[in-house]
């Protein structure tokens, strides 16, 4: 049996989560692939900080350089986390012709095109199944289940902090913000928790997914991202009533072509020029769905390809356990390429939809959840419902529940497909009547068509 050595550079929640793992069960991945694993060196910040699994002493350093330029070293795990200096360690490991397993979702989101490129440069291979969704393994999935597949729907539920709050908001009927306290003297909420509730963290996930799904590299700029921090309880209630469940959605769709002429493009191996919603946002997930179940810390991501149809993937998204699990399933790939001298055998990335484009959020089409906050006068709803028209915007239903009291009351509408750029502009004229008071309220609704 053949054995490769790895250093690891990072011991923390995920590094020492890596090496309790391979000390459960290297054994029994020896046993599945031939060749043995076994951990040379791993750097840490400091020798003596607390850590969930023991990491034994004499294999510690401080000097991720050391672990990155032993000749003993054949694969590097970097699970530091951050932007700038793990893309440092990251080069230098490429640059050297060694293999690098990574989690760093921000890292490749910000810098994936630029690693990929090193990577084929230097004859080596990057492996980063643990940087979305924990221990589901969508990249695989994605690279290579559905390689035969064209990929028209994506829809994510990829961040675990945001699923538990409106879990918790949905099923216990309390305030975002009482929520949110909770989850973090539970810790399952940063301390300081924007990264998360504010979308950019799904932003990081939904991006790479899209890139592998799309065959082009994803700018996270171009991706319209919306948090949850404005969800309220009655946002939940009313949409529960109408029988949907509020969820963050990561989605990816790809308005195909219909009609004759795009299936002989099809058949030919041609496509138009792709242009590709890419998202972030709250929205009404009807309850029947089966994502509209998903609930607490748990990920989902429900995929769509032109010829398999409809598939599922769901389990934990995060924690050392979790990604764990995702990182041996690359120590895997990695030596399983080095015994065979495959280091190619499937690239990280490859740009075989150069042209393509991210879709502008004011294009996208979809159906709403608006909620009002209006003075009860008469001709109020007419008046909306005109201004509605003017737009050229459907009116599917409308809701204004008895029994408020105070100054204004809520106006619930649910509309038509329209796009995102007329309904906002429809909104700005609506929020500037007196007789309604606040900020309109827009959800957008998924229908899964």
């Amino acid at each position: 049996m053949q054995q490769v050595n790895l250093g690891m550079i990072g011991g923390g929640t995920v590094g020492s989560g890596v090496f309790h793992a391979l000390e459960l069960n290297g054994g029994l991945m020896a046993s599945r692939l031939g060749i043995q694993t076994r951990v040379r060196k791993v750097a840490v910040k400091a020798l003596n900080e607390p850590r969930p699994y023991p990491i034994p002493r004499p294999i510690m350093t401080t000097d991720w350089q050391s672990v990155v330029n032993d000749p003993e070293i054949h694969i590097v795990a970097e699970l530091v986390g951050g932007t700038t200096l793990a893309r440092t360690m990251i080069l230098a490991a490429l640059r050297l012709g060694k293999p690098v397993i990574t989690a760093n979702k921000a890292l490749l989101s910000k810098h994936g095109e630029e690693l990929f490129a090193a990577a084929k440069q230097n004859g080596t291979n990057l492996y980063y199944e643990a940087s979305v969704c924990g221990g589901i393994p969508i990249i695989k999935a994605l690279r290579e289940g559905f390689v035969g597949n064209r990929i028209t729907h994506l829809y994510g539920i990829v961040n675990g902090t945001c699923n538990y709050i409106l879990t918790r908001m949905k099923l216990e009927g309390i305030e975002f913000s009482q929520v949110l306290n909770e989850a973090q003297a539970q810790g399952y909420a940063e301390a300081e928790p924007s990264l998360d509730i504010d979308g950019y963290d799904a932003q990081h996930k939904i991006g790479i997914l899209a890139s592998l799904a799309h065959g082009f590299w994803v700018n996270p700029a171009q991706i319209y991202v919306e948090g949850i921090g404005g969800i309220t309880r009655t946002d939940i209630l009313f949409a529960e009533k109408l029988g949907y469940t509020i969820k963050l959605l990561g989605i990816i769709k790809r308005p195909e072509p219909a009609g004759p002429r795009a299936e002989k493009r099809a058949k030919r191996g041609s496509t138009a020029r792709a242009r590709v919603q890419v998202s972030v946002y709250p929205t009404l997930v009807p309850n029947s769905h089966v994502l509209a179940s998903v609930n607490h810390v748990f990920n989902a991501v429900f995929v769509r390809g032109d010829i398999v149809g409809d598939t599922l993937f769901y389990g934990r998204g995060a924690g050392k356990d979790a990604t764990a699990s995702a990182v041996l399933s690359d120590i895997a790939d990695a030596t399983l390429d080095l015994k065979f001298g495959t280091k190619n055998r499937v690239p990280p990335f490859v740009a075989h939809e150069a042209d393509g484009e991210v879709l502008p959020i004011d294009d996208v089409v979809s159906r709403y959840f608006v909620r009002l906050s209006v003075v009860d006068v008469p001709g109020t709803l007419a008046k909306i419902a005109r201004m509605f028209g003017d737009a050229n915007i459907g009116i599917s239903s409308v809701i204004q529940p008895e029994g408020h009291e105070g100054e204004s009351v809520p106006l619930i509408f649910m509309l038509h497909d329209a796009p995102n750029g007329a309904v906002s502009k429809a909104l700005k004229k609506i929020g500037a009547l007196p007789v309604v008071k606040g900020e309109p309220v827009r959800i957008r609704v998924e229908t899964f068509e």
